[in-house]
C-alpha cells in the first residue's frame, strides 16, 4: 500500500506570475507559482475575468 502523500507549500516564499500564451486559434491566460512544480492554470482569455471587474 502507498503512503499518503501531504505537500506542504510555505505561501510566504510564492512568486506568482501571468502571461497570455497566444497561439495561431486561441489565447490563453495562464497564471502559475513559479516557486513550486506543476502549479499553474490556464483559460482562455475570452473567459478570464478582466483587472477593471475585480474593483
Amino acid at each position: 500500500m502507498t503512503p499518503d502523500v501531504t505537500t506542504q507549500s510555505d505561501a510566504s516564499r510564492a512568486e506568482v506570475m501571468s502571461s497570455v500564451d497566444a497561439t495561431p486559434t486561441q489565447s490563453e491566460f495562464v497564471i502559475a507559482d513559479v516557486t513550486c512544480d506543476d502549479a499553474w492554470l490556464s483559460m482562455r482569455t475570452t473567459e478570464a475575468p478582466l483587472l477593471e471587474e475585480w474593483a
